[in-house]
């Protein structure tokens, strides 16, 4: 068996791919049912475990190209970050996050976590020092982007990802504009990886 590390392309062609072999299809088939037959009593061919097919073979290609465990696909770029932000906050806690984000996810931000009891500050992205000042007994999650949008400013992946491990805090990147073919930032310490994936992930448009 070979242990040859595979490339890119090779990634991005076979991996989570579904065969079709009734009519060889090069692209996975889309599934649109939401029932299915049972010939395992292993077998959860339910939707509220797994989802469709497609979105099984989608999470299998992203995880293998962001070098990760798992992966979770989403309605939209707000409900993955939502979702994975949500996921390790209560009220009371606290979250950094760079100044520079995404439109959304500021607003996000800013509008709704008061109402949660969520405590948040923004720091200066490009500076790791900035987000080391910023911890506080409450912080469970620090939150960055890069490049940014809409302004691609830069931030230190590793040092970040180096400061909160060393204080046990969640790491999160919206790794969107970078996408895994530039950079993979768990290979840098970072925790959870979000994308927006109707942009540079896009491809021809099956992942719509």
């Amino acid at each position: 068996m070979t242990t040859k590390k595979k490339g890119l392309n090779t990634i991005c062609t076979h991996a989570g791919e579904l065969k079709d072999t009734t009519f060889k299809g090069a692209v996975s088939p889309l599934y649109m049912s939401t029932s299915y037959a049972f010939e395992d009593v292993e077998i959860k061919r339910y939707p509220r475990y797994f989802n469709t097919p497609n979105q099984v073979a989608l999470s299998k290609k992203v995880a293998a190209l962001e070098h990760a465990e798992e992966a979770m696909i989403f309605g939209s770029g707000m409900a993955a970050i939502s979702t994975a932000i949500l996921a390790f906050l209560k009220a009371g806690d606290h979250i950094i996050l760079q100044r520079m984000l995404y439109g959304g996810t500021y607003h996000l931000i800013t509008e709704q976590f008061e109402k949660f009891g969520i405590d948040y500050s923004f720091i200066d992205g490009s500076d790791p020092a900035s987000f080391e000042k910023a911890i506080t007994p409450t912080t469970r999650v620090v939150y960055i982007e890069t490049p940014s949008n809409p302004l691609l400013t830069i931030t230190d992946i590793k040092a970040f990802a180096e400061i909160a491990r060393k204080h046990n805090i969640i790491s999160m990147i919206d790794n969107t504009f970078a996408s895994p073919v530039n950079q993979n930032p768990i290979d840098f310490g970072i925790d959870v990886v979000i994308h927006s994936a109707t942009k540079y992930m896009g491809g021809h448009s099956d992942i719509l």
